[in-house]
């Protein structure tokens, strides 16, 4: 945040342009995750912070008002996305932070909510690096790694969450490339993976997402890398639609298959996959991606955004405090340091 404006890149611009968004105010910021002008999880979580800090801004200077306009800015951006539980933990986060500070002035309350946010986002860079360095233990001296949609440096703070693995293990002088799957139906996997490992210097291929089961079959791929949008109590693990079938293929042709995400992604109020909400998005990201119509008018179209992988399925979750595994409740409270569920 620069001068009471919050600066993203326009991820919809790309690979084409590259177009700086400013962000002055609630609605942009509301329009711009809506939209997928930001996304990827953990970006998505440290965008709503700073979204909060601009909608209070201008708050009442009374401690009433103040609160109230602080709760209906944190359900206004609550309502943009409902899979990515970041976005859900950052904003009560600031809120929790704004409760904890009852006798101060409002001013100070809301140069409390800035250097929150601002913690939030120097957080997840930080997890973002020990994410790589647990995860790039995984990586064979020369290995192709097969992703899904986007987990890089555009969809976090920095570095990325899946492509933090990659960069770590490219970075450590590892012969590391990279299959990309262009991700259906917005491409997130051709137009943004692509786009940043390219810019990285890492060796990237796109293939069409139809193509991962014969690349496995064929081995040509060492072990399947993806992020997480939502992680249950269990290990079931909310990703872009696809992931589960790359997991099914991926044990079916004895691929390694992680996930990897930071401890904000862990939803463990959720006992398993069956309770993550799934978002359904318009049709016309189908029917008219990019505004070109590929199916014809009157049909219908159904567009579910994520899908959930089973833990069974999942060889290890890289969080920035070691690798899970095997996946399982218990050992997913050792890692977070949760005390065992009474039941």
């Amino acid at each position: 945040m620069r001068d009471g404006c919050v600066e993203l890149i326009d991820q919809t611009q790309l690979p084409g342009r590259l177009v700086w968004l400013e962000c002055r105010d609630a609605a942009t910021m509301f329009e711009a995750i809506r939209t997928l002008r930001v996304r990827g999880a953990p970006a998505i979580g440290v965008a709503a912070a700073m979204g909060l800090v601009l909608a209070v801004r201008n708050a009442p200077d009374e401690k009433d008002g103040f609160l109230d306009a602080l709760l209906k800015a944190r359900d206004y951006l609550a309502s943009s996305r409902p899979t990515a539980v970041n976005l859900f933990w950052a904003l009560d986060r600031m809120v929790a932070r704004a409760r904890s500070l009852p006798g101060r002035p409002v001013p100070a309350v809301k140069q409390a909510l800035l250097e929150e946010a601002l913690t939030i986002q120097r957080e997840d860079a930080n997890m973002c690096r020990s994410i790589g360095g647990h995860g790039a233990v995984l990586i064979p001296p020369s290995a192709t790694v097969l992703t899904h949609c986007n987990a890089g440096s555009l969809a976090t703070a920095e570095y990325g969450t899946a492509l933090a693995v990659v960069y770590t293990a490219f970075e450590q002088g590892k012969n590391v490339r990279v299959f990309a799957d262009e991700t259906r139906p917005l491409l997130q996997g051709a137009r943004l993976t692509a786009w940043e490992l390219h810019q990285a210097g890492v060796p990237v291929t796109v293939v069409c997402d139809s193509a991962a089961g014969w690349l496995m079959q064929q081995k040509k791929i060492d072990l399947v890398l993806v992020g997480a949008d939502r992680i249950a109590a269990n290990g079931d693990t909310a990703n872009k639609i696809g992931t589960y079938s790359l997991a099914v293929l991926a044990r079916q042709n004895g691929v390694p298959f992680y996930v990897a995400a930071p401890s904000s992604t862990f939803d463990l109020s959720l006992a398993d996959g069956s309770e993550i909400p799934i978002e359904t998005r318009s049709d016309d990201e189908i029917s008219k991606p990019f505004a070109w119509r590929v199916v014809p008018e009157g049909v219908g179209c159904y567009n579910p955004a994520f899908d959930v992988t089973p833990a069974e399925l999942i060889s290890g979750i890289v969080t920035e405090r070691g690798v899970i595994r095997p996946v399982c409740r218990d050992r997913i409270r050792d890692m977070l340091g949760v005390c065992p569920d009474p039941r």
